[in-house]
This record gives C-alpha cells, sequence and structure tokens, in this order.
C-alpha cells in the first residue's frame, strides 16, 4: 500500500509538471519551431540528466540484452510521440491536442493487458471512461467545438499510441535507475532530431531567444519538465500496475487548463470544474483497486527477452 500511494505521488507530480509544459511551449513556439524546440529541450535535459546521475551516484550500466527495450524507449516515447504531439497540436489546436491524447490512459490498459498480462476489471475500465468524460469537460467548450485537421488528428493518434507504448515498455525495466532510462532515452532522441535541429541553429537568428521568457521556457521544458517529469514518470510506472498508472495523465489537461487560466489569462468555465471533479474520482476508482498482485513484470521481462 506505501508503493501504491507513493508511485501515485511521483506520477500526480509527473502530470502536474506536464501540465506547465503547455505554457511554456506555447511561449516558446513563438521563436521556435515545434521539432528545433523538442531538440533544445532534449539537449538540455541530456546534461540536467547526466549531473543528476553523477550526485546521485547512479550505476550507467546497462545489460546487452536490454539495450533494445531501452533505444524502444527512447524511439517511440522519446522520439516519435513527443514529435507527433507538437506536430497534431500545431495542425490542430491545442483543445483538440488534449482530447486525442487523453486517450493514452486507455491505450495503456490495453497495451497492458497484452503485454504485461495485467487484470483488465470493470473498475479499471469504469474510471478510464469517466476521466475521460471529465478531460472533454475541461477541454471542450460546447458553444466551440472544434474539428480536427486530418492529419493533425493522425499524428496524435500516433502520438498517444506511443505514449502508452513507452509507459509499458518502461515496465520491463524494473531494474534500472528512473535517472538512467531517462538518460538514454533522450539519448537516443537528441542524435535521432539532430539532422533536422543542427542546420536550423546554425542559420537562424539567435536574437528573439536571448529574451528571459524565451530562454526560461526552453530551460524548463528540458530542466524540469524532461529531466525532473520523466524520471518521476519512470520510478511511478515501477510500483503500480500500468494500467493504473496511466490515469494519472488526466492530471495534465487539468493543470494546464488551470495555469493558462492563471497565466495566459484564458477563460475557466464551470466546465472545468465538473471535469477535474470527474477525473479525481476516475483516479480514485483506480487507487481503491491497488496494483495486481499477480502482474509478474520480471517475469514478462524474461519472455521478451
Amino acid at each position: 500500500m506505501k508503493n501504491l500511494f507513493l508511485g501515485a505521488f511521483y506520477l500526480s507530480l509527473a502530470a502536474s509538471i506536464w501540465g506547465g509544459m503547455f505554457v511554456a511551449v506555447r511561449i516558446s513556439v513563438e521563436v521556435i519551431p515545434p521539432v528545433q524546440l523538442v531538440w533544445l529541450r532534449y539537449v538540455t535535459a541530456f546534461f540536467t540528466l547526466y549531473i543528476l546521475g553523477r550526485v546521485m551516484h547512479v550505476s550507467w550500466r546497462i545489460r546487452r540484452r536490454d539495450w533494445k527495450l531501452v533505444f524502444l524507449v527512447g524511439l517511440v516515447g522519446q522520439t516519435i510521440s513527443i514529435v507527433t504531439q507538437e506536430t497534431g497540436t500545431m495542425l490542430t489546436s491545442a483543445q483538440t491536442g488534449s482530447v486525442i491524447t487523453a486517450s493514452t490512459p486507455a491505450f495503456m490498459v490495453i497495451f497492458a493487458r497484452l503485454l504485461l498480462h495485467e487484470r483488465l476489471s470493470a473498475g479499471r475500465v469504469l474510471s478510464v471512461i469517466l476521466a475521460s468524460i471529465g478531460v472533454l469537460f475541461i477541454v471542450i467548450d460546447p458553444d466551440n467545438v472544434r474539428l480536427t485537421g486530418f492529419w493533425g488528428g493522425i499524428s496524435l493518434v500516433v502520438a498517444a499510441l506511443t505514449w502508452a507504448i513507452m509507459s509499458v515498455l518502461l515496465k520491463l525495466l524494473p531494474d534500472y535507475s528512473p535517472i538512467v532510462l531517462t538518460f538514454y532515452g533522450v539519448a537516443v532522441a537528441v542524435v535521432l532530431l539532430a539532422p533536422y535541429s543542427i542546420g536550423w541553429l546554425l542559420h537562424t537568428d539567435w536574437t528573439p531567444m536571448y529574451a528571459p521568457r524565451i530562454w526560461s521556457s526552453v530551460l524548463y521544458l528540458g530542466a524540469i519538465s524532461t529531466s525532473v517529469g520523466f524520471c518521476l514518470w519512470n520510478k511511478g510506472l515501477l510500483l503500480m500496475d500500468a494500467s493504473v498508472g496511466g490515469l494519472f495523465l488526466f492530471f495534465q489537461p487539468v493543470v494546464g487548463t488551470f495555469l493558462g487560466w492563471a497565466f495566459l489569462g484564458e477563460s475557466v468555465t464551470a466546465f472545468f470544474w465538473l471535469g477535474s471533479a470527474l477525473v479525481a474520482v476516475g483516479v480514485v476508482l483506480a487507487m481503491c483497486g491497488g496494483t495486481d498482485e499477480r502482474n509478474t513484470v520480471r517475469d514478462a521481462a524474461r519472455e521478451c527477452h
């Protein structure tokens, strides 16, 4: 039970940090294109995680048989998921992006069942439904529903699917520090996105990026949102079933909407509070189910290897 509540704390904090990410991204994309912003964010995170790992005296060693999974985490989660999320939001709207990516926990329930053999109970399914309805109340204005563009919608669905897959794959790597897993995943993303970013950096005007609101936003995205956020998420997922842990992602649009109201002057209606209540009920309902003791992550990992 202690691990369950500790995992809930880590996951809630990570999702809240990512909620603040929307404010930082909205400020940064005024100057930096999405893909290049993701790359700068990861370069910042790379050095932050290395310093953090040195201070914490973590072991950087990865067993040879686990490198394939570590690479997949970096490719699927840190690269494909984040880039498609940024691209899809750019092609549609922040509201549409929130709606579609809010389907991630539902995908996590499915993949956790298929890959980790976690128990799929009626309570967990109901919790996903309640929290999903809550998010819809938050991100959709009933008087101004926006239709998604086709390719933007496809990009956001890919983002939700790949994030869910990454979160489940992390459950197959329980023996490593979250700092180490995040570091190597970020390193993969830095290398893969470098060809699209270095040329832009060499030919762009850096002057606008010297503005405090821009460089501080990039610093938040890299040092806090990526380094701290990913580590907390990875650690929290190791302490509970993936199908339960995924529900804490619903806090992201809740916090993002609140911070948008606080810092960007965006309106918040009664639907926000109703949606937040439904999200909270869904998460509590999932927590009451606890962690399935029959789930053996190590056995699943051995099967994959």
